[in-house]
């Protein structure tokens, strides 16, 4: 190569922004979203031919070979044990509902950004052109030796449950499903410290929970898990409860743990009438009047996004404690707040999945962050608070552990 034509290839010209529609120009959101959230840096300087001989050919070829020989050396020698594979297929996007894979493309990126900020771990997003079960299962295990793990996002139910299941039967990394698992942690991080200011404990407590969606099943789930022993869950047509003959098999089996076992039934004014806690996680609005019947010292996180199902002027009137899913509030129940650190402890010990004891460590973790700072208009961290993400990952590292799946 000749002299002047040598020279780093870091001075070559980047490629060029897009133009802005003029439909959007001057927009600050669409501003920032301008040629994307991301862009992929290199660790490796490739300025010589020193550089480029052992970042691409021919040294490049000694660890290809050495991996093929020992593929333990992908998980020191890539980059794949801290990336993450944010997958959708667009079908449940924020409360935009099913609007396709292109338009899922900007959460999809956020949610990388997020991973990156809060956990230093890598994600790629990946918005997949199916809604079929096997096709999503299928391409999704064949990209899998590209990662470390899989968070699953926006995918709409009960589909995004046959499609977790299956992906942690098939693959021997992480496979976390963000809109369940996520919000569950959270959700319980913020009402233990709820219970404590409270005065109740699990087992003494009556929970409703609207919403019967991934959200709303993996919080009945977790709360379970918790001690919880008086809870309802009601989608559309009122309480889950298998009398009613009507339910889809995921639905099925959250009515045998909790209205089966309760003997509850009716509408959701029959479900708040003494009720405790309502967790709102599937949008419309609850009458004021049937707020006003909850138990005293109640308690209410409603958390629908933009618009909670019981709007916080209208819960302080009735409760003691409110949280909800927006940041222009106290109390704001943000899974920002769990999946880096559950990736990142995840990751740092190379788990083969991710427990259900490591979702309870990682909210126990979040919960006990509040310390002396427990009060009506703090019961969980804010998303920003520093010690959030190592605080999550030690615990979820150290509960992998435990659960015998760790294998570093």
């Amino acid at each position: 190569m000749p002299k002047s034509l040598e020279g780093p290839l870091s001075a070559q010209t980047p490629a060029p922004s897009p133009q802005p529609d003029p439909r959007f120009a001057g927009d600050a959101v669409f501003d920032l979203h301008l040629g994307g959230k991301m862009e992929i840096a290199a660790t490796a300087s490739v300025a010589t031919r020193e550089d480029l001989s052992m970042a691409y050919t021919p040294g490049v070829a000694r660890v290809c070979s050495a991996i093929a020989e020992d593929p333990a050396l992908a998980q020191v020698y890539t980059w794949v044990p801290n990336t993450v594979a944010v997958v959708t297929d667009g079908t449940a996007v924020l409360g935009l509902g099913d609007i396709g894979p292109s338009a899922a493309m900007p959460v999809m990126e956020g949610k990388a950004v997020l991973f990156k900020a809060f956990g230093g771990v890598d994600g790629v997003p990946i918005c997949l052109d199916t809604t079929d079960v096997d096709e999503i299962v299928e391409t999704v295990t064949r990209l899998a030796p590209s990662f470390g793990g899989i968070n699953l996002e926006d995918i709409s139910a009960p589909r995004c449950f046959e499609i977790e299941e299956r992906l942690k039967q098939a693959l021997d990394i992480p496979v976390f499903h963000d809109d369940q698992h996520g919000t569950a942690v959270v959700t319980l991080a913020a009402l233990q410290n709820a219970l404590a200011l409270t005065g109740r404990t699990p087992e003494s407590i009556r929970v409703v929970i609207s919403g019967a969606g991934a959200a709303g099943v993996a919080v009945a789930k977790i709360l379970l898990e918790f001690g919880v022993k008086d809870l309802v869950v009601l989608d559309r047509k009122g309480i889950l409860a298998n009398d009613r003959g009507d339910l889809t098999p995921h639905k099925a089996r959250i009515a045998e743990h909790t209205a089966d076992v309760t003997g509850r039934n009716g509408t959701l004014a029959e479900a708040l009438d003494g009720a405790d806690v309502y967790i709102g996680v599937s949008g419309g609005t609850v009458p004021e009047e049937l707020v006003a019947t909850m138990a005293p010292d109640a308690i209410i996180f409603a958390m629908a996004n933009p618009d909670p199902e019981i709007h916080p002027d209208v819960a302080h009137r009735h409760a003691r404690i409110v949280a909800t899913g927006r940041s222009d509030y106290p109390n704001q129940i943000n899974n920002v707040l769990a999946f880096p650190g559950i990736f990142r402890g995840a990751i740092d010990v190379r788990a083969s999945a991710i427990t259900e004891g490591m979702k309870l460590a990682a909210a126990q973790a979040l919960a006990g962050l509040v310390g002396d700072d427990l009060a009506e208009d703090c019961i969980i961290p804010a998303p920003f608070d520093p010690r959030v993400g190592p605080a999550v990952a030690a615990a979820v590292a150290e509960a992998a552990r435990r659960d015998g799946v760790a294998r570093a």
